[in-house]
């Protein structure tokens, strides 16, 4: 959740640090701080609450110099928003940030005895705990060695001491950090978007290692200090695709580039004339494709919902084939039952939330073949799949996710018109869905041109509802689920999720004129029993808007209406929850809500 930075170099760290935690603001953050050593190894610290601009009016009024320091902007978990919480911490000698929890603290800060707390944080245990061992005949990483290896809990950290003013110290345990290599300079992040623009080759640090950072380069070994090879990578991306290029939000702009992304998305995964899909990232030979009798998909939150309409399509094209989706915090604790030849999808825009990479290890370990629907190159769900495919949507910085949705979305149908064709589907179903998901980003553009205005007037005349619920059957019911959840995380209007034909079952004793609705309906074979239940919430005074590709023929009563015009047959839904998000958007700016960066929420969910 947090953003962890750090630096060794010839360049003033201070600079550095602050651009770095600016680039990870996108995280979800409540207060920041760095810590630097001056040239004669003087330590300096500085913490705040609120936003990096907080931070930098600390700074201004007592600049360091220093060449090493390291960074945090925290999420709290163990104690309230305060600047005694806020990281880095200090142990006697010890520095330290961290990213992760550790569930040991309260063990850990009974054996430390009479040292007296200053917060009331797990990570200033740690480091109370790394001082400890940190004696005159102990080094830094030896002493942070030890410490590791009584912790239970998950952690990135970065540790720098003025005794040992050449070096810091990396270590990590479920939550991700990467090394950059530069001339004479290294830096460290928790994420890649904090290292563009500095350099491009990394080292991307693995469960259980540990690093010594100097200026010259990485000394990597595991807990027991014994040395490992270290793997240079590249870093994907650029420093620009981290710009607003003149949007107001980084969410408007991520909505709007949709198109974009989706075209890289399926980009060389698609031939038209032959009306075959391929994912070369998934191994799987037809025999192998043809011997998956069922599919789990396994996320959390929008990733859970892409799933959860991918598993319509797979139903539908592949009905031979069973499709599970599961939430990965729930699913991480169920007495499950994988049938033979079960396949996983582990789906994560991160690559590191932490339910679903335990989902993923626990799904391993039973003997099921796993695959990453992922957008982060390089991040842990990425590295230990078994295979899988990059969805390349670029960098997602607004917390709310919407591109990444969309991509993930359409790389799953890939997989089930792969899982279709090596089962011998119906060629004409496999051929229709290739075409449509070649003409998606053209149809949302197109979506997105004609109707950004009339979705944002729409917004305007609802943004002061305080609650709303949304509906869809068939494929248009995840539409609704997620489109209530975007509603909900930027604009924090309660708002929920159903099944048209749940209306009956319970939530329409919610509806009365306060209330406003959002109905997702497709023409065809539910088109009249969603009909019904749109007039079942007029006639207790909903305030309902209608979400449709049925023509103007088609007649529909409700208080607002947009009409898609598109020759789709399969996936209109996506085109419709083009107008959730911009609608989502709309109203959140309307309500002078922070847009990319809602409150209590964290792009990437690395704890429990």
């Amino acid at each position: 959740m947090c953003g962890i930075v750090g630096y060794i170099g010839g360049k003033t760290a201070q600079d550095i640090l602050v651009n770095g935690l600016k680039r990870l603001e996108y995280r979800g953050y409540d207060s920041a701080g760095i810590a630097t050593l001056d040239d004669d190894a003087k330590p300096h610290c500085a913490r705040s609450v609120g936003k990096i601009a907080e931070l930098e009016k600390v700074l201004a009024a007592k600049p360091h110099d220093g060449k090493i320091g390291i960074g945090h902007t925290r999420w709290a978990t163990h104690g309230g928003v305060t600047v005694n919480n806020a990281h880095p911490h200090r142990a006697g000698d010890i520095f330290l940030v961290h990213n992760g929890i550790i569930e040991n603290f309260k063990e850990l800060k009974a054996k430390l005895g009479s040292y007296e707390f200053k917060s009331d944080t797990d990570t200033e245990v740690l480091a109370a705990l790394i001082n400890s061992k940190y004696d005159k005949k102990t080094s830094l990483a030896d002493a942070v060695a030890q410490a590791l290896k009584e912790v239970r809990g998950t952690y990135g950290i970065i540790v720098f001491s003025a005794r040992e003013p050449e070096q810091l110290v990396v270590a990590r345990l479920g939550s991700p950090l990467i090394i950059g290599l530069g001339k004479n300079e290294t830096y460290i992040a928790s994420d890649a978007s904090a290292l563009l623009g500095y350099t491009r080759d990394a080292i991307y640090l693995n469960d259980g290692e540990l690093a010594i950072c100097t200026r010259e380069g990485v000394d990597l070994r595991n807990l027991s200090l014994e040395t490992l090879n270290a793997k240079t990578e590249t870093i994907e991306g650029n420093a620009e695709q981290i710009q607003k290029g003149g949007y107001d939000h980084f969410l408007l702009k991520e909505i709007m580039e949709q198109p974009e992304t989706l075209r890289n998305t399926l980009s060389g995964r698609i031939n038209l004339e032959q009306g075959t899909m391929r994912l070369g990232g998934f191994g799987l030979s037809a025999k192998e494709l043809r011997e998956i009798e069922h599919v789990v998909i396994v996320g959390c939150g929008t990733a859970y919902y892409a799933g959860l309409l991918a598993s319509y399509y797979i139903e539908q094209i592949v009905p031979e084939v069973t499709t599970e989706v599961v939430v990965a915090s729930e699913y991480r604790y169920r007495s499950f039952h994988l049938p033979k030849h079960s396949v996983a999808l582990i789906v994560s825009q991160s690559g590191e939330t932490a339910d679903t990479l335990a989902c993923l290890r626990e799904i391993k370990q039973r003997g099921a073949k796993v695959f990453g629907i992922v957008n982060v190159v390089g991040s842990t769900i990425a590295r230990e799949v078994d295979g899988g495919s990059y969805v390349y949507a670029g960098p997602e910085i607004s917390v709310a996710s919407t591109k990444a949705f969309t991509s993930q979305v359409a790389t799953m149908l890939i997989f089930a018109g792969m899982l279709a064709e090596a089962r011998g589907g119906d060629r004409s179903t496999i051929a229709k869905l290739a075409q449509e998901l070649s003409a998606l980003p053209d149809e949302i553009a197109k979506t997105l041109e004609t109707h950004a205005d009339e979705v944002k007037a729409l917004a305007a005349k609802y943004a002061k509802y305080d609650d709303a619920l949304y509906l869809g059957r068939d494929t248009a019911y995840p539409i609704a689920l997620e489109g209530a959840l975007k509603l909900k995380e930027i604009s924090y209007i309660h708002a929920e999720g159903y099944a048209t034909g749940e209306l009956k079952h319970g939530p329409i004793a919610l509806v009365d004129s306060t209330y406003f609705e959002i109905f997702n309906i497709l023409k065809g074979r539910l088109f009249e029993k969603s009909i019904g239940g749109l007039q079942e919430v007029r006639a207790r005074g909903g305030k309902a808007i209608v979400l449709t590709d049925a023509p103007k023929s088609l007649e529909i009563e409700a208080d607002d209406i947009i009409r898609l015009e598109t020759d789709f047959e399969l996936l209109t839904p996506i085109l419709l929850n083009t107008l959730q998000q911009l609608f989502a958007y709309h109203v959140a700016v309307a309500r002078g809500n922070d847009v990319d960066q809602p409150r209590n929420l964290a792009k990437s969910v690395t704890v429990e």
